[in-house]
């Protein structure tokens, strides 16, 4: 019996054939996975182009208000009704308030008021001035002048009703007889209703405890109430002038010392003035600021604190953020020191490069070797040159002039404050002379020896450098 064919088919494999191509491909692949491997890995940094611009330091202050100012007390009992409003000038004999013992000219206004007054268009005005101050103004700590402004509103509302209605009822008044006093102004002046316990305090008396306004209270009487004998009534301001006494810090007194008048910008209020600038020494010891003032008072009658800023001159220059700003310590050699090239090829003292002459040693002999490095600052002394691990000048190296025997002997010191440029894709420690500041950014002075240019590119972060010729990766 024959025997049956095996039909099993096997497949021959091909041998792996590495030829150069594939190796040199692979080799490329590794690579270039590894560049991005380290790329990615790799800590980049930031930069900032420079710019011109300018700093305006507004410092903000919350003062209190000195004025010359009296409280009027009433001398009997009974329901006040005033004849004038909140920020009016009172000549002397001016029907100011009135008192009504018996309430029966309160009874009369009300029925003269019900529903039939209405305030004009320039009593809108104040109110919505008012109103926008506040709005400008409010901050959530001082929550409790939201209370002390809607008083105020209240009492302005109701004074302006009351006046105009005062006004048509002198008939009716006459007819009160002697339960009924009218009071007149003894001394001309502004009229506020707005009284606290600071009318007699000085600028000399003031305490820091006194700029805390939580604990401050006033009283503002309104028309229509009862009041009792001896009760304040309204407080008279004599003078257009008045001052604001204010805190400054350490750095403010250094600022503002030699002034004699600083620029004051009030917040809410669209108003900016100067005011005649002085120091004084309050109850407590310390040094405040004391700003003067001959207008604008009636703005400001009802408030005895007030916010405000002051407007520094402004200074141009080029803008650059702080945290660019670093210090550099630079070795600092004598001018004198320092060797020109000379291009006579007839002259056999001739070198062909500019740096320093250093003592080097070759075949037992000391000779004087020109090394060129790289000068980051001058002033009318020294040379400033890099003091790092990669400078060709050492800490005890020595230097020789020209023509001389004299020696410098390296090592001393001088710290730069300066930030690094990076427009050739390497660190460059370019020194900044810094104009002004606020807490983001210093202007420094344009157009210096080794400084800046517009348009520079310099290290957002002076920490991420680790020194001169630093390679930078962006």
């Amino acid at each position: 019996m024959a025997k049956k064919k095996n039909k099993k088919v096997v497949r021959y494999r091909r041998p792996l054939n590495i030829n150069v191509g594939m190796i040199i491909f692979a080799l490329i692949f590794l690579y270039m996975a590894f560049y991005l491997y380290t790329y990615l890995r790799r800590d980049k940094v930031e930069f900032y182009e420079v710019v011109e611009g300018s700093i305006v330091n507004d410092t903000r202050h919350t003062g209190i208000i000195f004025r010359t100012e009296e409280p009027k007390y009433t001398d009997r009992a009974g329901n006040i009704n005033f004849y004038l409003r909140e920020g009016k000038r009172a000549a002397v004999g001016t029907r100011v308030y009135s008192i009504d013992e018996t309430g029966t000219l309160s009874a009369l206004l009300a029925e003269k008021t019900d529903g039939s007054v209405a305030l004009s268009k320039e009593n809108l005005a104040s109110l919505k001035k008012q109103l926008s101050s506040f709005s400008q103004t409010f901050t959530n700590e001082d929550f409790r002048e939201v209370y002390d402004t809607k008083n105020t509103l209240d009492a302005e509302v109701l004074e302006y009703v009351s006046v105009d209605t005062l006004k048509n009822l002198d008939s009716a008044v006459s007819e009160l007889g002697g339960n009924f006093t009218q009071v007149r102004a003894d001394q001309s002046g502004i009229v506020s209703y707005s009284v606290d316990s600071m009318e007699t305090l000085t600028p000399n008396q003031v305490t820091a405890d006194m700029f805390d306004k939580s604990s401050y209270k006033k009283s503002s009487v309104r028309s229509g109430q009862l009041v009792e004998t001896g009760a304040p009534a309204y407080k008279i301001i004599t003078s257009e002038d008045w001052s604001i006494v204010f805190p400054m810090s350490e750095q403010e007194l250094t600022t503002y010392n030699g002034k004699t008048s600083l620029a004051v910008k009030f917040n809410g209020r669209d108003l900016e003035t100067s005011g005649a600038f002085s120091t004084v020494t309050g109850g407590d010891g310390k040094t405040y600021g004391k700003l003067d003032f001959s207008k604008y008072m009636e703005q400001f009658v009802s408030d005895r604190y007030v916010d405000f800023e002051i407007v520094t001159d402004e200074v141009r220059g080029l803008k650059i953020p702080r945290s660019s700003v670093t210090d550099v310590t630079f070795y600092v050699i004598p001018k004198d020191y320092y060797v020109s090239a000379k291009k006579d090829s007839s002259d056999s003292s001739s070198v062909s490069q500019s740096g320093f002459r250093k003592e080097t040693y070759a075949d037992g002999k000391t000779v004087g070797v020109i090394t060129s490095c790289t000068i980051y600052y001058a002033d009318d002394e020294y040379y400033y040159v890099d003091a790092g691990e990669n400078s060709e000048l050492k800490a005890g190296d020595f230097l020789t002039k020209d023509d001389s025997e004299e020696r410098y002997q390296i090592g001393m010191t001088q710290t730069v404050q300066g930030v690094y440029n990076i427009n050739r894709g390497y660190a460059v420690f370019r020194r900044i002379e810094i104009l002004s500041s606020n807490d983001e950014y210093y202007t420094i002075k344009k157009g210096t020896d080794y400084g800046l240019s517009v348009y520079d590119h310099i290290v957002l972060d002076a920490n991420a450098v680790t020194g001169n010729g630093m390679i930078i990766y962006q």
